[in-house]
């Protein structure tokens, strides 16, 4: 087991992170930036180093600065969170020629399942059902209409590379797709730094459908059931939970039995998500490995009673998984709400500043995830995320009542939050039947 760990992150998932190595008795280093200097959460680590300016890419993304930090405090690891560094196989290579431990897979299959193209061609080996579409990277504009011709309008062109929603564009026709292709091109070379693009086929109304998985350096792959993360705003997920509340017991079953597939083929270990999207006839397809814990591991931690986080460590440290697929339980229903620095009432405008007063909810089966506190200053930096709130209740009912009333006695004042358009979603009819797909909010909010 490790004696010292490096957190190459920030705000609410550094905070999480520290405190499960506390509880498993592991020195922690943190790293922050001037526009995180004097954040509360950094008294909570043994170490802390500042690694440059505000902006990102001149700190956090800094790998020269993260890998000094961690040898001049003498950490033998690194477990980079989500966002920034998290999934480049580069600093993963890097830290593993250093002899530091990387608490994630190897750069290896972080590297091919970070390939979107390379990534399908995984799942179909796997025999995980993928969008039909092209078998490889659009070369020219001849290759995209065959392409689409073939599988009929409307047709979605992506990035290899993407992600968030960059380097995607939906093509109804002949014109749109020419037009598409350019602009998803020209926004992925300048996201990315790749403009490859393949074609899949559109699937109208989709709901976002994700597995959580957990694997050791030994071949033993588990799943932690799946997480419905449909609620979303130009990609961005706003609600998440688990377990899905319309998937039928069968797909249920086979979807969850093909992640663990997919990444059993990738020769992967560590946290991981495999991610799909489910037709109306309830059939899934592939979208993407996520190849690091994500924002939504809570709701899955709240049904099944496994701190993913210290998981992680243990078997980034080399440790067998101390459970088999049948001692993981799904009980009950968890719902996370991302509480962002934003202004719904202004397009979801950023609001950056100052936190004058907090008052966080409570309660049977209520847990709040953040790092921020009365005094501290959101800044215009980051990602405008400063919290998640969670529910778990017996029943999905149940858990949608207890959210509503925790955001509602969620109080932080002096900046806008997303708090009120939480509770509008979760009042709604739709939400309730578990109606909701990836393009509700934007026709119905």
């Amino acid at each position: 087991m490790y004696n010292r760990i490096l957190i190459a992150n920030r705000g609410e998932i550094a905070l999480r992170i520290i405190r499960a190595c506390r509880e498993m008795g592991i020195e922690t280093v943190a790293v922050f930036s001037e526009g995180d200097r004097g954040s509360a959460y950094l008294d909570l680590a043994d170490e802390a180093y500042c690694v440059g300016n505000a902006r990102s890419n001149e700190s956090y993304l800094r790998i020269d600065q993260i890998i000094s930090a961690a040898e001049v405090s003498g950490a033998d690891a690194i477990h980079p969170g989500y966002g920034f560094l998290a999934e480049n196989a580069k600093f993963n290579e890097v830290c593993r020629d250093c002899e530091i431990d990387f608490i994630g897979p190897s750069p290896e299959a972080m590297q091919k399942l970070g390939d979107k193209n390379e990534a399908r061609s995984l799942a179909n080996q796997a025999g995980v059902p993928v969008v039909p579409g092209s078998d490889g990277l659009i070369e020219n504009e001849k290759e995209a209409i065959a392409v689409a011709e073939q599988i009929g309008f409307p047709v979605l062109i992506k990035a290899t590379a993407g992600g968030g929603g960059k380097g995607m564009r939906v093509a109804t026709d002949l014109a749109t797709l020419k037009a598409g292709l350019e602009q998803a091109a020209n926004e992925a070379l300048a996201a990315f730094g790749n403009a490859g693009v393949y074609i899949e086929k559109f699937v109208e109304h989709p709901r976002h459908v994700e597995v959580q998985v957990l694997a050791d350096k030994h071949g033993n792959v588990v799943h932690l059931w799946e997480r419905d993360c449909s609620t979303q705003r130009r990609h961005q997920k706003l609600i998440e939970e688990s377990p899905g509340p319309t998937l039928p017991g069968d797909t249920r079953s086979e979807i969850c039995a093909a992640a663990v597939r997919m990444i059993e083929n990738a020769n992967y270990y560590n946290a991981g998500t495999v991610e799909f999207i489910v037709d109306q006839e309830n059939n899934f397809y592939f979208i993407e490995v996520n190849a690091r814990i994500q924002v939504e591991h809570p709701v899955s931690e709240m049904v099944t009673g496994i701190d993913l986080i210290q998981q992680q460590i243990k078997v980034g440290s080399g440790e067998i998984l101390a459970f088999n697929q049948e001692d993981i339980p799904c009980n009950g229903v968890a719902i996370e709400c991302r509480i962002n620095a934003e202004d719904p009432a202004h397009n979801f405008r950023p609001c950056p500043g100052r936190i004058d007063q907090i008052f966080v909810p409570g309660g049977f089966g209520v847990r709040f995830d953040s790092h921020v506190h009365a005094g501290y200053t959101v800044p215009p930096y980051y990602d405008s995320m400063i919290g998640k709130l969670i529910v778990h209740q017996p029943t999905r009912d149940q858990a949608i009542d207890c959210m509503i009333g925790a955001l509602s006695e969620l109080r932080i004042e002096g900046i806008q939050t997303t708090a009120p358009f939480h509770i509008q979603v979760l009042r709604s009819q739709d939400f309730r039947d578990g109606k909701v797909d990836t393009g509700w909010v934007a026709r119905t909010m």
